[in-house]
This record gives C-alpha cells, sequence and structure tokens, in this order.
C-alpha cells in the first residue's frame, strides 16, 4: 500500500515538472515571438569603438519622411540590452523594441538627426564606458540644434565584435550644461 502511495506521489510530481517545462517552454517560445532576433550586423558597424559608435548615430539619424532602418539598430544591441533616458520624473528603462516603437513614428514625422559633438571613454579588457555629448537637430541643416545632453554609453567586445550594452541619457538644459571636458573628442 505504501509503495502504490509513493508511486502515486511520483507520478504527480513528474507531471507536475513535465507541465512546468511545457510551460516554461511555451512561454519563450511567446517571448521570442514579441522580441524579434536580432540581425546580423554589418562587420563595418562593429569592428571598432569608432564604427558602432558612428553606426548608432546614423541608423537612428534621418530626414522627415524616412524610416529607420530598425533591423540595423537592432544589430548592434547584444540580447537584453537597454536604453534609458532620463527626465525631470525620472529614468524609464526600455528594450531595444521598446525604444522603436516610442520613436519610429515620431522620426519619421519630425525627422531626427543626432550627431557626436564630443566624447570620454574608459576601458576596462573587453568593456568601455562612454560618455557621448550629442546635438540633435530635425534636419541635418539646421542652424542651431533643438537639443543636446550627453549619451553615457556601454559597450562590450565579445565574439569579435563590439556590441551595445545600454545607452542612458540626460538632456542639457540651462542649469546643467554639458561640462566642457565632454565636448573634446578623445
Amino acid at each position: 500500500m505504501l509503495a502504490k502511495v509513493i508511486s502515486n506521489k511520483l507520478k504527480t510530481i513528474v507531471l507536475a515538472f513535465v507541465f512546468a517545462i511545457g510551460v516554461s517552454t511555451t512561454a519563450t517560445a511567446g517571448e521570442a515571438e514579441a522580441a524579434p532576433a536580432a540581425p546580423a550586423a554589418d562587420p563595418a558597424d562593429v569592428e571598432s569603438i569608432d564604427a558602432i559608435m558612428a553606426a548608432v548615430y546614423d541608423v537612428i539619424s534621418g530626414p522627415a519622411g524616412e524610416a529607420r532602418d530598425w533591423d540595423r539598430f537592432r544589430s548592434l544591441f547584444i540580447d537584453g540590452a537597454r536604453l534609458i533616458p532620463v527626465s525631470p520624473d525620472g529614468a524609464t528603462v526600455l528594450s531595444t523594441e521598446d525604444f522603436i516603437e516610442r520613436v519610429k513614428d515620431n522620426f519619421v514625422d519630425d525627422g531626427f538627426v543626432e550627431i557626436e559633438i564630443g566624447r570620454k571613454a574608459e576601458r576596462y579588457g573587453d568593456i568601455v564606458h562612454l560618455f557621448s555629448a550629442y546635438e540633435g537637430r530635425r534636419k541635418a541643416d539646421d542652424a542651431e540644434p533643438f537639443l543636446r545632453g550627453i549619451n553615457s554609453f556601454q559597450l562590450l567586445h565579445h565574439d569579435n565584435r563590439w556590441w551595445v550594452v545600454t545607452i542612458y541619457w540626460q538632456p542639457e538644459n540651462e542649469d546643467r550644461p554639458i561640462p566642457e571636458e565632454y565636448l573634446k573628442q578623445e
């Protein structure tokens, strides 16, 4: 009798385990559908720190009416990367897909061109922290930017290429101008 009770409990545990694996697999498959896998990067975009920085600024920039190459954008970021804008209300943590959804229509409707105007980097082995001062314009030939600030990039060198891990940024304002040290190119 005891053997039968143990056998039934064991069957229940095994079935629960199998069910849990099935639920876990289903959730993983659903998540994969929600966030498309990043396409392979153009090797020229990720071969150096300068290359990946140029690619990030290039891919988000363009005139009104021009859709951005979001697959190229995705290819620059490591799986699980975060983009974090800071505002007076605090910080908002976005995935690459959240960022794309948040900006894609505005970039096409209004145009957006962001250029790097200074950089300060620190490196240890395969990791880099980089402060990249930027200016944003609606059109490349606008006389004055409508915003400036600092992008804080965390980069990783892995698998013979560079990856963006995080971009954390804050716009400049009257009380918080960009310090001179970040307006120089290293």
